[in-house]
């Protein structure tokens, strides 16, 4: 039996104001949100047992997977309280995992592209990785002569490899992770931002003598940032087949775009790489590149580059703007 471990408890400041409101991943991309993605990737994989790790906004998580998942998986919710890390919040589930097989630990912020079928046949535990620029922003992995990992270091000032970790583990010898776990919470061995880490957690498995290789992922969407959240969008939308014809009054669709049920638009220009969420209402604008929230309503405005919340409000002008659910700008007053 696999078990999948998705920690959600992150406040997500980087995307702030939308997380305000919005746990970070409730953020809708190409027409879904980001858990969704996740959550559909692995259980196309063959995975139905999750194990959610939940804190800031848990209750809308929570929700949001019951309403649309319980169908056909078994779904289990942890509270992390206080939140002290990745390290922690798998210490907090570790009951959840404590029996089982194997156990595929997946951030709920990050969409990967990767054969998760080859990773889950491996006959070891595997950790994703993706060679990167500055490792310095990452846990990085240290590899031997035989391909295994040797070391694993959270953002080492001095990197060693340019192997980063992207937040998918997929850990067989389940016992001896709780028990790394265990002691590093006993010991107090904080990390960095004096956090609990994973990367502490498997250092300690290494040396007892678990053996760890590496896959490298095709494509690693860290949806952080408002920047990464948009390029994911861009990608996930072009991936898309665009079969669906919209037909708005006075309205130009340039794909790729993904509009959402019960969308009002007219005298407008939508596209590319526009995703629009239920129920917006969209009169006499230009959007391209960008990302609208339920409920969002747009009049005369020319936008691009922009992340726009959950029942918000624009009239007026703008270029690139980042706001969050519940707002209203008249840039005409």
């Amino acid at each position: 039996m696999i078990k999948a471990i998705i920690p959600v408890a992150g406040v997500g400041t980087k995307l702030r104001p939308h997380t305000h409101t919005q746990p970070k991943p409730l953020i809708p991309v190409a027409g879904k949100a980001i858990l969704g993605h996740i959550i559909e990737n692995l259980r196309a994989a063959g995975i139905r047992d999750f194990v959610f790790v939940i804190g800031y906004l848990g209750e809308k998580i929570e929700g949001y997977v019951r309403d649309r998942y319980s169908e056909d998986v078994n779904l289990e919710f942890v509270v992390q309280s206080p939140r002290e890390g990745l390290g922690h919040a798998l210490w907090v589930a570790r009951e959840a995992i404590r029996g089982v097989d194997e156990a595929l630990i997946v951030l709920g912020d990050t969409i990967f592209d990767v054969d998760l079928k080859a990773v889950l046949e491996a006959s070891e535990s595997t950790v994703g990785v993706q060679v990167v620029d500055d490792p310095r922003k990452f846990g990085v992995a240290m590899l031997d002569e035989e391909g295994y990992v040797s070391s694993v270091v959270e953002k080492p000032r001095i990197p060693k490899s340019n192997l980063a970790l992207v937040g998918l583990y997929r850990i067989r010898e389940v016992e001896a992770l709780i028990k790394a776990l265990e002691n590093m919470i006993q010991s107090e061995a904080r990390g960095e931002r004096n956090e609990y880490q994973l990367t502490d957690a498997l250092q300690r498995m290494i040396q007892e003598g678990v053996r760890i290789k590496t896959y490298m992922v095709d494509n690693w969407f860290d949806c952080g940032r408002k920047e990464t959240l948009l390029e994911t969008n861009q990608t996930l939308l072009e991936r898309q087949n665009q079969t669906m014809e919209y037909s708005f009054r006075n309205t130009v669709i340039l794909p790729p775009v993904h509009i959402s049920e019960h969308c009002s638009i007219e005298n407008s220009i939508i596209g590319p790489n526009v995703a629009i969420a239920e129920n917006a209402i969209i009169r006499n604008s230009i959007v391209q590149n960008s990302i609208l929230g339920a409920y969002s309503s747009l009049d005369s405005i020319v936008l691009d580059c922009s992340v726009i919340g959950n029942d918000s409000s624009m009239k007026g002008r703008a270029y690139s703007v980042n706001i969050g659910d519940n707002t209203e700008i008249d840039f005409n007053s």
